[in-house]
């Protein structure tokens, strides 16, 4: 390399990790071995009670729900369908391209007039659709489907069902009668195989105004394998013709239209707040939302180039939080909405929540600062807007809290001495994200340097925290306005370092949670990207399953840690220079990264621990003297994995998960952290 990765000061010692040479930075009290591996000897930790102890809100683990992806439809949201009302232009240009290059017989459909991701029942009966504008049940278009005289005539879609869970199956369709017979119907059968009807139930469609029609389809034990697609069909023959709209395919066990263990995962993350929003917010109005579901006009995402289909909306998202034990915290329309449509929000979603008194939280817009945020402010407006909307907020709720939009930690200076021109009172928090790459100023940079330096971004953040509070406090407004950390994730575009989906994304999320829980006295919100998808809950072709993220900010929240005590530590360190593009230079970055913590009811001792170390457990004695641990069990949870790039899916869907176990304590407390882990210990107190 050109470059030496890691850049030592004190005590520098050439060593090998993980196949790359580094420098580490070491205190004095620590030893190298001659092999430059870290000492075996144990790290020596001191912990002890704070004489100002910080009270550790439970509201630095909250997370972040956004219609991208699949995280509502198709994740959160049970339906089985997609396009369920047979529209047009709900996918961008580049979601269409990649959705005919992973399906390309969705081309020949589309050419027959059938809507993405529609398909002929039976491809060489050539033309026997039309779509119909201006005559539908919802939106703005529905399907004419002309059957043959001697032949069965329909359309399907290729669907993922969850029956190891669940074999039953509820829905409905709109139809209009136009000719013909009027039997249709409904059936679900073996996809790409016409002739085998698994489920069939037929509705007798005579009306010749739109008309809704349930049916139930109940599929037999081992008909289906978990992870088997199946075909969903709507059919008709003997000459009819019969128009179709909005559809829905629902498991018998959905919970208010949500998938059950979707919200048992969610339920068990323990999550205080859920933040709704993000991009899509700046073009989102909330009215499409509400009223019923059947009614709702399907649009397009812009921001995210996605169908909304609005059967998801405000009145589902509080009833998501409700059956979480979460609140809200919804992110208002800063880019398309008026103040007064921004605050009309806010005051129906005060007279459906809760004791109706209002005072929630609420978030000003999503990352004004970037031109791809839709009708997004300049510098100049952005104050006054975030006046004008926090003035009417306040006038239907004047105890309402609010986070203004601030500027991410690398470039946040000037965009936050914006936002604070504004008179104290008119918001309670600046936000800031972080979700970066791990693109590196190192040119041609290892796999292993861009993980190390990935998981050094929290000790770099740390520093950023207390810049955007100086800054803070410098102003009218230090008394009473924190940062509120609203997005954060960590991403590899090569699928080579730490990102989301894999262990390193759980390591680099115990490191931002214990830097979070570090300043929670500066940073009291944290909402981890996302509950769905992203660090959170995957559902994919009928199983559900967590991220390794997921169970760190599980396993942490359940940890219940409320006042933060005092560590001293003489864990080894690492350096980083010319490391990721966002914040290059990191010094002091403890392999070992330990917070310690009482629970809320002062029982017992919570050790959240982060091992960095790739390839090296780490051994720690835990001077806990002054708590009163001494002859206690301690209850230990680990989460690693076979290597960094470990994850789930719907396959292997616990192949990294939590680890419990008990260990007895006799005086100090030693115990060995395997290479790359995060583990949460509890241990009682007297």
């Amino acid at each position: 390399m050109s470059r030496t990765p890691f850049v030592a000061k004190p005590l520098p010692l050439f060593v090998i990790l993980a196949g790359f040479a580094v420098l580490l930075v070491l205190p004095a009290s620590s030893q190298v071995t001659g092999n430059g591996a870290i000492s075996s000897a144990p790290i020596q930790i001191h912990i002890t009670r704070s004489a100002t102890p910080k009270t550790i809100p439970a509201t630095v683990f909250g997370s972040f729900l956004e219609p991208i992806g699949h995280s509502t439809y198709g994740g959160l949201w049970a339906d089985a369908l997609e396009n369920p009302s047979f529209e047009d232009g709900l996918w961008s240009a580049g979601n269409i391209a990649n959705m005919l290059r992973s399906r390309p017989e969705l081309r020949r459909a589309s050419d027959l007039g059938i809507p993405l991701p529609w398909e002929p029942l039976q491809q060489a009966q050539g033309a026997r659709y039309l779509p119909v504008w201006g005559d539908a049940a919802n939106s703005n278009r529905s399907l004419l489907i002309m059957s043959l005289p001697d032949k069965e005539v329909g359309i399907r879609q290729m669907v993922y069902l969850p029956v190891q869970r669940e074999l039953t199956y509820t829905g409905s369709v709109w139809l209009k009668h136009n000719q013909g017979p009027s039997k249709v119907s409904v059936s679900l059968r073996a996809h790409g195989q016409a002739d085998r009807i698994l489920a069939m139930q037929d509705v007798d469609a005579a009306a010749t105004a739109w008309t809704k029609f349930p049916f139930q389809l109940a599929l037999k034990p081992g008909q289906v394998a978990p992870l088997e697609p199946v075909d969903f069909v709507i059919a008709l023959s003997d000459g009819a013709r019969v128009q179709v709209d909005q559809a829905s395919l629902m498991p018998a066990d959905n919970i208010d239209g949500m998938d059950p263990d979707v919200i048992a995962m969610a339920r068990d993350l323990h999550s205080p707040l859920i933040r709704f929003g993000g991009n899509f917010t700046s073009a989102y109005d909330w009215k499409d939302g509400i009223g019923p579901q059947d009614k709702r006009v399907s649009k397009l995402n812009i921001s995210w180039g996605i169908p909304e289909y609005n059967t998801f909306g405000t009145d589902e998202f509080l009833d998501f939080c409700k059956l979480v034990n979460a609140q809200p915290q919804v992110a208002l329309n800063l880019g398309t909405d008026t103040p007064l449509k921004a605050a009309g929000w806010v005051q129906y979603i005060n007279q459906h929540w809760g004791d109706h008194k209002g005072g929630l939280l609420w978030e000003l817009g999503n990352e004004l600062w970037g031109d791809f945020q839709v009708g997004y402010p300049t510098m100049g407006r952005v104050a006054d807007i975030t006046h004008n909307v926090s003035e009417a907020v306040h006038h239907v709720d004047p105890t309402a809290r609010l986070i203004a939009t601030g500027g991410d930690e690398d470039n946040f200076h000037d965009w936050n001495a914006a936002q604070l021109s504004n008179p104290p009172g008119t918001f309670d928090y600046l936000s800031t994200h972080f979700v970066v790459t791990d693109d590196t100023q190192m040119r041609n940079a290892s796999a292993d340097f861009r993980t190390m330096a990935s998981l050094a971004l929290p000790i770099g953040l740390e520093k950023q925290m207390h810049a955007i509070h100086e800054q803070i406090q410098q102003t009218p407004h230090r008394d009473h306005v924190n940062t509120a950390f609203t997005e954060w994730l960590m991403i590899s575009n090569s699928r080579t370092g730490a990102n989301f989906t894999n262990l390193g994304g759980a390591l680099f999320a115990g490191g931002f949670l214990n830097m979070i829980v570090r300043n929670s006295d500066i940073v009291p919100i944290s909402d981890m990207t996302g509950i769905m998808e992203f660090g959170g809950i995957w559902r994919k072709r009928g199983q559900v399953y967590g991220a390794p993220a997921y169970w760190v900010l599980r396993e942490y929240a359940n940890s219940h840690p409320e006042t933060l005590l005092s560590v001293e530590s003489n864990t080894p360190t690492y350096s980083v220079s010319h490391g990721v593009n966002r914040l290059p230079e990191i010094a002091s970055v403890p392999f070992l990264d330990v917070v310690a913590a009482e629970s809320g009811n002062g029982k017992s001792l919570v050790l959240l621990c982060v091992n960095r170390h790739l390839t090296q457990p780490l051994t720690a004695s835990f001077d806990l003297a002054s708590l009163g641990a001494k002859g206690k069990t301690a209850r230990v949870t680990t989460l690693t994995g076979e290597n960094i790039l470990a994850e789930n899916d719907e396959e292997n869907p616990n192949q990294v998960k939590p680890v419990t176990s008990t260990e007895a304590i006799h005086g100090a407390f030693t115990h060995k952290f395997p290479n790359a882990s995060v583990t949460v210990i509890e241990i009682p107190l007297r």
